[in-house]
C-alpha cells in the first residue's frame, strides 16, 4: 500500500494521542503496517500535542513539510499552525471551537480570525471540512470525547477508504473502559453523520 501521511495536532488535554492510538488499532485491525511519532509541547499547560500516523509502505516515522495527506486538527489555530505540512493535495479536518491561550485571556495577544484564516487555508489545499467538534462531543455526553467526533469526520470523508467508521467502532469498544465506550461510540457516529450531510468541500463550513 501506498504510505498516507495522517497529522493530528491539538493542544494538551484533548485527547490526540489516544484518537492516534485508536486509529492505528483500526489500521492494524485491517491488516495495515502503521508507523507512529508523538511530540509532547507542554501538554499539561495546553501547550502543542502532534501525532504523525503513516499507514503502508515505508521507513519513515515524521512527516516533512508539504507531505501530510491529511491534517486533522482539533484546535483551530493549531490547525493553521500546522499549514507547513499541507499541500494542494492535502485534506484538511479541524475542530473550529478555540482554546484560548492564558495571553490572550491576560490581553498580551490577540486570537486569529480564525473563518478568514481557514477560508485562506482552504484556498491552498485539496479539502476543507471544519465543524464545531466541541458541541458535537457535548451531544454525545463529554466534551472530552471531541477526539473521537474528529475521527468519525474523517472516517466518513473518502480519503482513507482502508479505515472506515466499523474499524473504529470496533477498536473503541476493545479499547476504550467500559465507563466511557457508549458516549465515544455516540461522538463517532456524530462526527460521522456531520460529514455525510455535506459538512464538507473546499471551504470553511461549520457544524451545529
Amino acid at each position: 500500500m501506498k504510505t498516507t501521511r495522517i497529522m493530528i495536532v491539538a493542544v494538551g488535554g484533548q485527547g490526540n494521542i489516544l484518537a492516534a492510538k485508536l486509529l492505528g488499532e483500526a489500521a492494524l485491525m485491517r491488516g495495515l503496517d502503521v508507523r507512529m511519532s508523538e511530540f509532547h509541547g507542554m501538554a499539561q499547560r495546553g501547550g502543542v500535542v502532534e501525532s504523525m500516523i503513516l499507514l503502508g509502505d515505508g521507513d519513515g516515522y515524521c512527516i516533512a513539510d508539504g507531505e501530510a495527506d491529511i491534517l486533522l486538527g482539533f484546535e483551530p489555530v493549531e490547525t493553521i499552525r500546522a499549514a507547513k505540512k499541507c499541500s494542494s493535495n492535502t485534506l484538511v479536518i479541524t475542530n473550529t471551537a478555540p482554546v484560548f491561550p492564558f495571553t490572550v485571556a491576560l490581553g498580551h495577544a490577540v486570537y486569529p480570525d480564525i473563518p478568514q484564516a481557514l477560508q485562506t487555508l482552504a484556498s491552498r489545499v485539496g479539502g476543507l471540512t471544519a465543524l464545531d467538534a466541541n458541541s458535537l462531543a457535548r451531544r454525545a455526553g463529554t466534551v472530552q470525547s471531541l477526539n473521537v467526533v474528529m475521527l468519525g469526520a474523517l472516517a466518513a470523508s473518502a480519503r482513507l477508504p482502508e479505515i472506515g467508521k466499523e474499524l473504529l467502532e470496533r477498536a473503541i469498544r476493545e479499547k476504550m473502559k467500559p465507563a466511557v465506550m457508549d458516549i465515544n461510540l455516540r461522538a463517532l457516529e456524530l462526527g460521522f453523520e456531520a460529514v455525510q450531510k455535506g459538512v464538507r468541500g473546499n471551504s470553511a463550513c461549520a457544524a451545529d
